[in-house]
């Protein structure tokens, strides 16, 4: 397959991105604010993007239009928002759920390209998106919601930044589609970092925590949970569609609820390994749906 490397792209920056929620517990739960962590997250992956777009051997990939510029910001804007609610999220419920319902952001998507686009969703993906929200019900252990850590805050903070999600993968696909990978990542970080100061301006300001370990939290964060996964979606999305992308992006869900049951011990019931099947299985067959269907078109 010829977009193999795209979608093997789109895969890893995925699950890089899925382990965060756990990571961001653990470090939120030792005495640092979401607003630094996610800033300082931003601008460090968005330094060293820079520093590589510098020193980078085709001057060609520096020069971008007006629009270009501003689309791309903007974009960024939507990640950041994404990181930032998202982890904002994680304070109130338990990281399983936070990506359970997250994972939204895949019929979300498709939605916003029948609204936006005209691309009016077949009627197996409509079908896909029911199974999807009955295995959401199983798999966020909703039916038993009084014995889980339940939170309406959380509740909404995540189903926003599902939304914020859906909008940057959309506009991901289209913004910048000629642009190199990297200055693209470069400006998504500038605008996901200027998002989240401008939201926590005073707090990162005045409340930071400054000390050598936040520096090396912020580092981690930075490289595994934007600088790669950024640079890894800039580079696939445009080549395989927002659609497919959506779809590969879900192997978040997987990896995010193993990676809460090792490091934050959070128990996982048997009705929820199946909800977490349904999704999965329902999403690979729009995959394969979608594959089939144009296949059919190449042939015709």
């Amino acid at each position: 397959m010829k977009n193999f490397k795209y979608i093997a792209l789109v895969l890893a920056g995925a699950s890089m991105y899925g382990t965060m929620s756990s990571f961001v517990k653990l470090f939120y739960l030792r005495g640092y604010s979401i607003a630094e962590m996610s800033f300082l997250q931003a601008l460090f992956a968005a330094i060293f993007l820079g520093f590589a777009l510098i020193f980078s051997s085709d001057k060609r990939k520096l020069k971008l239009s007006r629009k270009e510029l501003i689309s791309l910001a903007a974009t960024g804007a939507t990640i950041g928002l994404t990181t930032f609610l998202y982890y904002q999220s994680v304070k109130y419920i338990s990281a399983s759920l936070a990506i359970v319902l997250l994972m939204q952001f895949t019929w979300i998507s498709l939605l916003l390209e029948w609204l936006f686009f005209k691309k009016k969703p077949a009627g197996a993906e409509m079908i896909t998106i029911l199974f999807v929200l009955a295995g959401t019900v199983l798999a966020g252990n909703l039916l038993k919601a009084e014995k889980i850590d339940f939170s309406w805050i959380g509740i909404i903070l995540v189903l926003i930044s599902s939304f914020t999600y859906a909008v940057y993968i959309v506009a991901n696909s289209r913004a910048g589609v000629n642009v190199n990978w990297l200055p693209k990542s470069t400006l998504l970080m500038v605008g996901s970092a200027i998002t989240i100061f401008l939201i926590n301006a005073r707090q990162i300001c005045v409340e930071t925590h400054w000390s050598s370990e936040l520096l090396l939290i912020a580092l981690f964060l930075a490289v595994i949970g934007t600088t790669l996964p950024t640079a890894f979606f800039a580079a696939g999305i445009p080549k395989i569609g927002a659609g497919i992308s959506a779809v590969l992006m879900t192997i978040e869900l997987p990896v995010a609820v193993i990676c809460s049951s090792l490091l934050l011990k959070e128990p996982i019931s048997f009705l929820q390994i199946i909800g977490i099947l349904i999704m999965l299985g329902s999403i690979a067959f729009m995959n394969y749906f979608k594959y089939m269907k144009n296949k059919r078109n190449h042939l015709t």
